[in-house]
Protein backbone atom coordinates (compact mmCIF):
# COMPACT_ATOMS: atom_id res chain seq x y z
CA UNK A 1 0.00 0.00 0.00
CA UNK A 2 1.37 3.62 -0.68
CA UNK A 3 0.68 6.49 1.33
CA UNK A 4 1.26 10.01 -0.94
CA UNK A 5 1.37 11.57 2.54
CA UNK A 6 3.50 9.30 4.17
CA UNK A 7 6.41 11.62 5.30
CA UNK A 8 5.01 15.21 4.28
CA UNK A 9 4.42 17.44 7.31
CA UNK A 10 2.34 20.68 8.59
CA UNK A 11 4.43 23.08 7.22
CA UNK A 12 5.21 21.78 3.94
CA UNK A 13 0.93 22.77 3.42
CA UNK A 14 1.35 25.73 5.22
CA UNK A 15 4.72 26.94 4.60
CA UNK A 16 3.45 30.94 3.95
CA UNK A 17 4.66 32.92 1.62
CA UNK A 18 8.23 32.00 1.94
CA UNK A 19 10.08 30.59 -1.58
CA UNK A 20 11.28 27.93 -2.39
CA UNK A 21 14.55 28.84 -2.24
CA UNK A 22 16.05 27.37 -5.04
CA UNK A 23 19.38 28.58 -6.04
CA UNK A 24 19.81 30.75 -3.21
CA UNK A 25 19.14 28.03 -0.87
CA UNK A 26 23.17 29.14 0.46
CA UNK A 27 21.78 32.36 1.86
CA UNK A 28 21.70 32.86 5.74
CA UNK A 29 19.40 32.29 8.01
CA UNK A 30 19.18 36.10 9.31
CA UNK A 31 19.03 36.89 5.30
CA UNK A 32 16.42 34.30 4.38
CA UNK A 33 14.20 35.71 7.41
CA UNK A 34 15.07 39.71 6.18
CA UNK A 35 13.56 38.64 2.60
CA UNK A 36 10.41 36.75 4.18
CA UNK A 37 9.81 39.81 6.02
CA UNK A 38 10.55 42.13 3.04
CA UNK A 39 8.01 39.88 0.69
CA UNK A 40 5.64 40.06 4.23
CA UNK A 41 5.21 43.94 3.89
CA UNK A 42 5.07 44.03 0.74
CA UNK A 43 2.07 41.74 0.55
CA UNK A 44 0.50 43.46 3.20
CA UNK A 45 0.63 46.71 1.86
CA UNK A 46 -0.85 45.50 -1.54
CA UNK A 47 -3.38 43.99 0.29
CA UNK A 48 -4.03 47.59 1.59
CA UNK A 49 -3.93 48.99 -1.44
CA UNK A 50 -6.57 46.45 -2.59
CA UNK A 51 -8.73 47.09 -0.03
CA UNK A 52 -8.64 51.06 0.01
CA UNK A 53 -9.50 50.12 -3.11
CA UNK A 54 -12.98 48.46 -2.67
CA UNK A 55 -13.84 50.53 0.22
CA UNK A 56 -13.06 53.98 -2.82
CA UNK A 57 -15.10 52.78 -5.28
CA UNK A 58 -17.90 51.36 -2.90
CA UNK A 59 -18.46 54.84 -1.41
CA UNK A 60 -17.80 57.00 -4.64
CA UNK A 61 -19.86 54.72 -6.73
CA UNK A 62 -22.78 54.72 -3.41
CA UNK A 63 -22.69 57.70 -1.73
CA UNK A 64 -21.06 60.08 -3.46
CA UNK A 65 -22.19 58.97 -6.80
CA UNK A 66 -18.64 59.75 -8.23
CA UNK A 67 -18.09 57.48 -11.29
CA UNK A 68 -14.54 59.05 -11.47
CA UNK A 69 -13.69 57.93 -7.47
CA UNK A 70 -15.16 54.20 -8.52
CA UNK A 71 -12.85 53.94 -11.85
CA UNK A 72 -10.33 54.73 -9.67
CA UNK A 73 -11.14 51.86 -6.88
CA UNK A 74 -11.63 49.42 -9.48
CA UNK A 75 -7.49 50.34 -10.88
CA UNK A 76 -6.29 50.19 -6.88
CA UNK A 77 -8.30 47.44 -6.41
CA UNK A 78 -6.84 45.32 -9.52
CA UNK A 79 -3.17 46.45 -8.77
CA UNK A 80 -3.17 45.76 -5.03
CA UNK A 81 -4.27 42.14 -6.47
CA UNK A 82 -1.35 42.09 -8.60
CA UNK A 83 1.04 43.15 -6.35
CA UNK A 84 0.02 39.92 -4.17
CA UNK A 85 0.01 37.52 -7.18
CA UNK A 86 3.80 38.92 -7.93
CA UNK A 87 4.97 39.33 -4.57
CA UNK A 88 4.03 35.36 -4.03
CA UNK A 89 5.37 34.26 -7.18
CA UNK A 90 8.76 36.02 -7.51
CA UNK A 91 10.50 32.77 -5.66
CA UNK A 92 9.44 31.05 -8.76
CA UNK A 93 10.29 33.24 -10.95
CA UNK A 94 13.88 33.63 -9.82
CA UNK A 95 14.31 29.86 -9.83
CA UNK A 96 13.33 29.72 -13.58
CA UNK A 97 15.20 32.61 -14.36
CA UNK A 98 18.21 31.14 -12.70
CA UNK A 99 17.77 27.56 -14.36
CA UNK A 100 17.66 29.41 -17.89
CA UNK A 101 20.83 30.90 -16.85
CA UNK A 102 22.49 27.77 -16.18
Amino acid sequence: MFLAADEGDINTIIGGIAPDWGPFGSLGTEARVMIEVVMAIAILICLGIAIWGAAKQRIGATALRDTFSAEQGKGLIVAGLAGVFIIGSLGTVFTIVYGMAV
